[in-house]
């Protein structure tokens, strides 16, 4: 919930909320969203198979650990990554920064 409010502080709407890995990749096959936050461990899965599906879909996220990089595996040690516990300015400096990103590869 502390980040749903930080995302809605920062002007984002939330369009899904997954506790369970399962919602999860129903949400990224086929929600309509724009970008996603992913914890990389959501309830002791890891979130990588839905980072595949958001990558697939041309989705950009960044990821949220107490790990910080240590928590990535190969594939996925260059994706953004917000360090948990984080604060509302850096997630959405991070947010910003994957956005911008993301318009500059798709133009």
């Amino acid at each position: 919930m502390y980040l749903e409010d930080l995302l809605a502080e920062l002007g984002h709407q939330v369009a899904g909320i997954a506790t369970r890995i399962d919602k999860a990749l129903e949400i990224a096959r086929g929600g309509e969203i724009d970008f996603a936050v992913l914890d990389v461990n959501v309830a002791g899965s890891k979130s990588f198979p839905v980072a595949d599906l958001l990558r697939e879909r041309g989705i950009p996220f960044i990821f949220a650990t107490g790990y910080g990089s240590d928590g990535l595996v190969d594939g996925y040690r260059d994706e953004s990554l917000v360090r948990k516990p984080f604060e509302r300015k850096e997630l959405g400096e991070v947010i910003e920064q994957v956005l911008t990103d993301h318009r500059s590869s798709v133009t």
